[in-house]
C-alpha cells in the first residue's frame, strides 16, 4: 500500500459556532467613536426608520480568539480539498491549483478595500484589469466582447439564453422562435437556464457513439429553433466530430449557437468558439483558468459574443477611450444586470495573472498536458476489475472520462455510491458520478487536468485498484463505509423532507425545539 493511502481523518464533535461561547466573552473590543466623527456622521440610526430597526440585540456567538481559532481550525481538519489531497474526482468541475500568489495579490488592500461605488477615476486599475482580461478572452475565444458580471456557469448560461431572447426580440421575431436546442450530455444548465429564460427545450439522445446524430439534430429545427446550447466535449470527454455541421444547420434555420466551455481544459490554444461558427460561448473563470471552484462560488462565467451581439451584454460595459477607463451604463438594448455591480473582480484577477503567467504557449500546453493525463488515467482505470467505458468505439476523451462499475455492481453488489464513499478513507474527494439524467449506470467521472503528476494519477489508480479488490473479496466493507472519516454515512433521505429543512440558526433552534 502507498504510504499516502494509509489515511485517517481527524474528527471532532464540533458545535455550531452559534453554540459555543458565553454571555460577556470577547474576541476584541471594539474602541470608542472619536468625538470628531460623531460631530460628522450624526446619529446614524435616526436615519433609519423605526420599522427597519430591530427590537432586540441580535444573538450572536460571544466567543474568544482562541476559541475561535480552534473551532475553524478543526473544521479545516475534517475537511478535504486540493491543497490536502489531490482532486481529480470532481469530473465536469476542474479542480486545478491556483497559484498562491494569484490568491495574494486577491487579498491585497489594493483590492480588497476599493468600494464599488467609487469614481471611475480612482479604479482605474481595477478597470484597466477587466478590459484587459476581456481582450485576452476574446483572443482565445475568437469573440469580440465579454461581460465578467454573472457570478457562474449557470448565470453565463442564464445570460446568453437572454441574449438570444434580446435578439430575435431585436429582429421582431420574439414570439416565433421560442425553442432552444441541447444535448443530454452537455451540462444540465444548457437546458435549465434558457427553460428560465422562457424558451421550449429540445434535448438530442446520444446515439451508439455518445453524441447526437446529424439526424437528430434536422428533425427538431424548425422556423421556432431560437439557437442551439451545448457542450463540447460532452460530459462524457467525447467532442463531437460533427460540431461545425450543427453550428452550420442552426444558423441555416434562423437561431444562434452558444458554445458551453465551462470545461475548456482539453482545448486551450487548440480549438476556438468563433472557428466552429458560435455566435456566443461562456468560460467558468473558477475552473479552466484556474480560480479556486468554491462551492456555489466564488465564481465567474464569462460571457462571450460577436460583435453583432455586444450591443445585449449586460451593462455596464467597460471602455477605454485611449487615455482612461469609464464604466458606461449608456446601454439601450442590453439586457440589464443579472448580478451586482462588476461580478467578482476577484476571479478576474486571479484569472488575469494565471493567463499572463502561461503566455499563449502555456495556454496550449494546458491542454496538451490535460488530455495527456486524462487518456493515461483512461487507459489505467479501464484496466481495474469492475470497471467499463461507456461508448467504447469513440475515441480518446479528451479532458474527461465517464466511467461506470456496471461489471462491479454485478458482480458484487457493491455500486458506485458505495466506491464513492469508500475512496474517502484513502483521503480522496468523494467522486462526482453524473449529472441528471443519469443515462450510463453506475457513472462515475474523473477529470485530472493539467495540475496533477503521474504520482497523484498512479494514487487514484492504486486507490480504486484497492477499493475493486474490497468489493470482490468483503462486499460489506464497502457498502458499510466510510470508516476512517470525519463523518459516518449520511441519511440523505432528510433532503427530501421540508420538515428536516433549516436555511438559518433561527429555523434549526425552532425545529429542534419541536423536535
Amino acid at each position: 500500500m502507498r504510504k499516502n493511502m494509509d489515511y485517517h481523518s481527524a474528527r471532532w464533535d464540533e458545535p455550531f459556532i452559534m453554540q459555543l461561547g458565553t454571555p460577556g466573552e470577547r474576541g476584541m473590543l471594539l474602541p470608542a467613536v472619536e468625538e470628531a466623527i460623531r460631530e460628522e456622521t450624526g446619529d446614524i440610526l435616526a436615519s433609519i426608520p423605526d420599522s427597519l430597526q430591530r427590537k432586540t440585540k441580535p444573538e450572536l456567538p460571544e466567543i474568544s480568539q482562541p476559541r475561535v481559532v480552534r473551532h475553524f481550525l478543526r473544521l479545516s481538519q475534517m475537511t478535504m480539498g486540493l491543497d490536502l489531497t489531490p482532486d481529480v474526482s470532481q469530473g465536469t468541475c476542474t479542480m486545478k491549483y491556483s497559484p498562491k500568489i494569484n490568491e495574494s495579490f486577491c487579498r491585497s488592500p489594493k483590492m480588497t478595500s476599493i468600494h464599488p461605488y467609487q469614481d471611475e477615476d480612482t479604479v482605474q486599475g481595477t478597470l484597466e484589469l477587466i478590459y484587459k482580461l476581456n481582450n485576452l478572452l476574446c483572443e482565445i475565444s475568437g469573440m469580440d466582447d465579454f461581460s465578467f458580471q454573472p457570478g457562474g456557469g449557470s448565470q453565463a448560461i442564464y445570460t446568453n439564453a437572454c441574449v438570444i431572447r434580446a435578439y430575435h426580440a431585436a429582429n421582431g421575431q420574439a414570439g416565433q422562435r421560442n425553442e432552444i436546442i441541447t444535448t443530454t450530455f452537455s451540462h444540465p444548465v444548457d437546458a435549465a437556464a434558457p427553460h428560465t429564460a422562457g424558451f421550449k427545450v429540445i434535448q438530442l439522445l446520444p446515439e451508439e457513439d455518445g453524441y447526437p446524430s446529424v439526424e437528430a439534430l434536422k428533425s427538431a429545427l424548425s422556423e421556432r429553433t431560437a439557437g442551439l446550447m451545448i457542450t463540447n466535449p460532452e460530459d462524457t470527454g467525447i467532442f463531437n466530430p460533427h460540431i461545425q455541421e450543427f453550428v452550420d444547420l442552426v444558423h441555416e434555420a434562423g437561431g444562434l449557437c452558444a458554445y458551453d466551455q465551462a470545461n475548456a481544459n482539453g482545448i486551450l490554444g487548440i480549438a476556438r468558439a468563433r472557428d466552429a461558427g458560435f455566435d456566443m460561448c461562456h468560460f467558468n473563470l473558477h475552473k479552466t483558468f484556474s480560480s479556486p471552484h468554491g462551492c456555489i462560488g466564488p465564481g465567474c462565467g464569462a460571457v462571450g459574443v460577436k460583435e453583432e451581439l455586444a450591443r445585449f451584454l449586460p451593462l455596464p460595459a467597460i471602455t477605454f477611450d485611449g487615455e482612461k477607463y469609464h464604466i458606461d451604463y449608456n446601454c439601450p438594448e442590453s439586457i440589464g444586470k443579472v448580478r451586482s455591480f462588476l461580478g467578482n473582480i476577484q476571479v478576474v484577477l486571479r484569472s488575469y495573472a494565471w493567463i499572463m503567467s502561461l503566455g499563449a504557449d502555456g495556454l496550449k500546453r494546458v491542454a496538451e498536458i490535460a488530455v495527456l493525463n486524462n487518456n493515461y488515467l483512461t487507459k489505467r482505470i479501464a484496466a481495474i476489475k469492475g470497471v467499463v467505458i461507456p461508448y467504447p468505439d469513440s475515441g480518446n476523451r479528451l479532458e474527461q472520462t465517464r466511467f461506470s462499475w456496471e461489471k462491479l455492481q454485478e458482480d458484487t453488489g457493491v455500486n458506485t455510491e458505495d466506491v464513492r464513499r469508500r475512496i474517502v478513507d484513502y483521503g480522496l474527494q468523494s467522486y462526482h458520478t453524473s449529472h441528471y439524467p443519469i443515462i450510463i449506470p453506475e457513472p462515475f467521472t474523473l477529470e485530472p487536468s493539467e495540475t496533477f503528476s503521474k504520482e497523484d494519477l498512479d494514487l487514484y489508480v492504486d486507490v480504486f485498484t484497492k477499493v475493486s479488490q474490497e468489493a470482490y473479496e468483503d462486499p460489506n466493507l464497502v457498502k458499510t463505509a466510510p470508516h476512517r472519516s470525519s463523518i459516518e454515512q449520511v441519511d440523505v433521505s432528510v433532503c427530501d423532507n421540508p420538515e428536516t429543512w433549516a436555511m438559518t440558526w433561527r429555523a434549526f433552534k425552532g425545529k429542534r425545539q419541536k423536535g
